[in-house]
């Protein structure tokens, strides 16, 4: 492994990424990077009109994340981000797409667009993805009672699991370790943020050596 780590957390809106991010940097003394939300000009109108607000809420995101990556290739610290820019294109604007939010010529220019940009991003050593079910997705976004998330219904964040399952099939730009969300609680058990840590701890001591790393919980 370089010394110089640069990891990313995936998976769907309310899985615990930010969390699973902050916790993670305080124990490894890693450099964090969160998704750009609260600020983001967009998305309140997104979730009331999604048709309408669709394409400019997914170029702004792929703005952000690009300042992200730009700092991320500059700074010598290791770095853990909140949602890599991959998921923009494979799981947000494609869902988009199929959903009918997004037209064809829209998708196809944001398409265009990050195409350009990704043979320019620096690539993940490991990514780690948090798996959850739509009741527990439901749960998490009810629990977090953040407003602009009030009407995401559970068929779009099924539709985004979808998105998810099959990138993870695709997925070959580094190891990837996925971690069931519906069974670990790192923030409220400490048992479990131990469970996770040390299959952290292990893949920088390189024993992950499967693209794909499960863990069997008991």
């Amino acid at each position: 492994m370089p010394k110089r780590l640069y990891i990313t957390v995936c998976g769907n809106i309310g899985v615990g990424k930010t969390s699973l991010v902050n916790l993670l940097c305080q124990e490894f003394g890693w450099q964090h990077y969160y998704e750009e939300v609260r600020d983001h000009p967009y998305l309140d109108d997104y979730y009331k009109d999604m048709p309408r607000w669709g394409f400019h809420t997914q170029i702004f995101f792929l703005t952000q994340r690009l300042k992200q990556q730009q700092e991320i290739a500059r700074i010598p610290a290791s770095v853990c981000q909140d949602r890599s820019i991959y998921e923009d294109h494979e799981i947000f604007a494609k869902s988009l797409l199929h959903l009918g939010i997004m037209g064809q010529r829209d998708y196809l220019s944001y398409r265009q667009l990050f195409e350009a940009i990704a043979p320019y991003v620096t690539k993940p050593d490991l990514l780690i993805y948090l798996k959850a079910s739509v009741e527990t997705l439901v749960e998490r976004i009810r629990l977090r009672s953040r407003d602009c998330e009030s009407g995401i219904s559970p068929d779009y964040l099924g539709h985004l699991n979808e998105r998810y399952a099959d990138w993870m099939d695709h997925f070959d730009l580094c190891p990837v370790m996925t971690l069931d969300a519906d069974h670990l609680d790192f923030v409220q058990r400490d048992g479990d943020l131990r469970f996770v840590y040390d299959q952290v701890s292990g893949f920088l001591a390189g024993e992950l050596t499967a693209r794909t790393y499960q863990p069997v919980l008991i």
